[in-house]
């Protein structure tokens, strides 16, 4: 299996991944209808925070949290759907890359989705 490496592959995981999002019954609607995430926009972000995240290139800047929080806002992103975003993205590394860098990105996005449903659990309670 080839191992993640480039740019080229960080894109190729993202639009892999994001293609399952899109049409999942369980997480789908928070990017299609509450987000109303348009894509051309949205995927060159993800190509760059990933590449920041795991090649070191700093070419994402943003912040991730604040833009989930007006979602959590509409309707409530529960544990449960970080669970599941963390089985989509983790099925879409392992069908097309391994080793090291496949692995980070499997233990940042772990780390990522505890996180995110961490901050929405304490933002619904505030």
């Amino acid at each position: 299996m080839k191992k993640l490496e480039t740019r080229e592959d960080i894109e190729l995981l993202v639009n892999k991944f994001y293609d399952k999002v899109g049409s999942d019954p369980t997480i789908g609607f928070f990017f299609t209808d509450v987000a109303k995430v348009n894509w051309n926009k949205h995927l060159p972000k993800m190509y760059a925070f990933w590449e920041t995240l795991l090649f070191g290139q700093v070419s994402y800047k943003g912040n991730p949290m604040a833009v989930h929080f007006p979602v959590n806002e509409k309707i409530p992103m529960e544990k449960f759907h970080f669970e599941h975003w963390l089985t989509l993205w983790t099925e879409t590394v392992e069908e097309n890359f391994s080793g090291e860098i496949a692995d980070l990105a499997i233990y940042k996005a772990t780390n990522i989705a505890n996180l995110m449903a961490h901050k929405m659990d304490i933002a619904r309670r505030v």
